[in-house]
């Protein structure tokens, strides 16, 4: 006899828009100016850069739009050179044919790793293991599954609040 899936209610979908460090200021500013965003919050950058560095100290930052909410990460995931790298190649690549560069999803629910098992039901595979969020702007559990077009998708428990904007 098959196990039934639990049921699964998401409470929010929330785009993140992965910028190349150090441009989340100037994103959020941009998105602030250009379309009227309003900034719900951000979060820090750990530990701070120094003052030789002359980076802003944001991680991300969760801003408003037409009742929908966005979050604006810097993205230091991979170095300059692969960005530089990737940014060449796209020269050569038929970019109609390159699925899911840019884009993460993020997905609210209370039930994480129910959400992963009927995600991966459906044909996603499993990136790493479900973590606490440490304070970032998606929820306190955070679990990562790929579909199979490419793009990452993070399942979260509802978002930790992120801290008040100072004027």
């Amino acid at each position: 006899m098959a196990q039934q899936q639990a049921q699964v209610k998401f409470t929010a979908v929330k785009p993140q828009l992965m910028v190349k460090t150090p441009k989340a200021v100037d994103a959020v500013n941009f998105y602030k100016s250009a379309f009227g965003a309003v900034e719900a919050g951000r979060s820090a950058c750990c530990p701070p850069p120094t003052a030789e560095q002359n980076l802003p100290n944001i991680l991300c930052a969760q801003l408003e739009l037409a009742g929908c909410s966005f979050v604006v990460y810097n993205d230091d995931s991979a170095p300059y050179d692969l960005h530089l790298f990737l940014s060449l190649l796209s020269i050569f690549i038929d970019e109609e044919k390159i699925e899911g560069i840019g884009n993460q999803l993020c997905l609210e629910t209370d039930d994480v790793e129910a959400a992963i098992s009927k995600a991966v039901t459906a044909g996603a595979v499993v990136e790493g293991e479900v973590t606490e969020g440490g304070g970032t702007c998606c929820g306190g559990r955070v679990g990562k599954v790929k579909d199979s077009y490419g793009y990452v998708w993070l399942i979260c428990s509802p978002s930790n609040k992120c801290a008040p904007v100072e004027a």
